[in-house]
């Protein structure tokens, strides 16, 4: 007998303030300089678009986007630690892509470290562009690291 394995999916869903705890575990484990629970709070209270991913029922992954005037700037999107290498973060990008695309937003910006070669690797493969370097942008262990700013033309 065959069994066929139904490969995993992202659900998604709006973030709500019962999020907030498990997202502070996953940003803790993911960045060396997370984003605070003020931070969360600050945007949910803000009405920036705020979305978690799911999968089987655990939250995976999660993003915040600013929009306004045709534009969207990518606060922060993570997948976490458990559920990297699974193609989860494309999934994730490609849902706040038609989010954005929803509120017609006509470019998407976003900065990441450019030490940060997965994520730079999977913004270049969805079709986001390096436009400029941001100097000691970052907090870092030996001072202040670049970000590199990407765009993408919806």
């Amino acid at each position: 007998m065959n069994a066929l394995l139904k490969p995993l999916e992202m659900d998604f869903r709006p973030m709500r303030e019962e999020d907030l705890a498990t997202l502070i575990k996953i940003e803790r484990a993911s960045y060396p300089y997370p984003w605070t629970l003020g931070n969360f709070r600050d945007c949910l209270d803000s009405g920036y678009s705020s979305w978690v991913g799911e999968v089987e029922g655990a939250l995976a992954g999660y993003w915040v986007m600013m929009m306004a005037v045709g534009e969207g700037h990518i606060l922060n999107c993570c997948i976490a630690p458990a559920w990297q290498g699974r193609g989860f973060g494309r999934s994730l990008i490609e849902h706040l892509i038609d989010t954005a695309r929803h509120h017609a937003t006509e470019a998407l910006y976003l900065e990441v470290r450019p030490s940060n070669t997965r994520a730079v690797n999977l913004y270049e493969r969805i079709g986001f562009d390096g436009i400029a370097l941001r100097r000691d942008y970052y907090p870092a262990d030996h001072g202040r690291e670049d970000a590199l700013v990407m765009r993408m033309i919806l």
